[in-house]
């Protein structure tokens, strides 16, 4: 159920809750295995993301996170807008804009290298969706609550720590199934700072636009804002998907997006 109270229907091809993060991991690498056999490049987001999902699970199940419980739920949240996003547009329906940017790319061009789809990607869902699966585990009583809002946000901060370890470990998997140049070579220690501070930058962004749209949806106004965002996210990556140098353009231009003041 969204916060403006309506219910969404669940899209044909997928589910748009798992009830562990274990029903959403086997999910996840089924998708995965489609996405393989049919030759799509959606498959190296669809991956990446598999593999950062099982990291958040350990991280979980070690105990790592302020709220633990919290953090389980907002991961399924999380992950169940991509899915639904995706198993949407897999069966012809609608899908948000920056997924739509994201999957069209993905179809166009499916010989842009690896790193281009996951980019977009993780553009889309960290941008457009995670605020979102803010909203979904943060009611407005929580954001009122500044003690449990400082745990939030340092649950949230620290999801920064699990993806930022992985960041080695997925060049490796990305440069498996993907030819490299050596000037993808010598730019590799650039790449990996770079992507360091641009997941940082775009999660602060991130919780900023939570609370804006926790603002919205206490006035009406959570749907003008989600569209307000969707647009935002949109441009954003389709200006990633524009021909020429990606990580000059997120020098400039950084990873994420914020709303304007209401």
């Amino acid at each position: 159920m969204d916060p403006d109270g309506r219910r969404h229907a669940v899209p044909a091809g997928g589910r748009m809750s798992h009830d562990s993060i274990g029903d959403l991991l086997a999910d996840m690498r089924a998708g995965e295995a489609a996405l393989t056999a049919a030759g799509d490049a959606r498959r190296f987001f669809h991956a990446t993301y598999t593999r950062t999902t099982l990291a958040v699970a350990g991280e979980i199940e070690r105990g790592g996170f302020a709220d633990n419980d919290w953090v389980r739920r907002w991961d399924l949240a999380f992950a169940g807008l991509y899915l639904s996003a995706l198993a949407a547009d897999r069966a012809g329906g609608s899908v948000s804009g920056p997924w739509r940017v994201a999957f069209d790319t993905a179809r166009e061009r499916p010989d842009l290298p690896p790193v281009r789809h996951v980019l977009y990607g993780m553009n889309a869902h960290i941008n457009y969706d995670l605020p979102q699966a803010l909203l979904r585990v943060i009611d407005e009583a929580g954001f009122e609550d500044e003690v449990l809002l400082s745990r939030r946000l340092a649950d949230h901060r620290h999801l920064d720590t699990v993806l930022l370890s992985r960041i080695d470990a997925e060049d490796e998997e990305l440069t498996a199934v993907s030819p490299v140049t050596l000037l993808d070579r010598l730019l590799r220690p650039v790449n990996r700072r770079a992507t360091a501070r641009f997941l940082t930058e775009s999660r602060d962004k991130v919780w900023r636009n939570a609370r804006a749209l926790d603002r919205a949806r206490r006035t009406g106004a959570y749907d003008i804002r989600l569209a307000e965002l969707e647009q935002l996210c949109a441009a954003r990556v389709r200006d990633l998907a524009a021909p020429g140098q990606v990580l000059l353009r997120l020098a400039r231009r950084g990873f994420g997006v914020l709303l304007p003041d209401a």
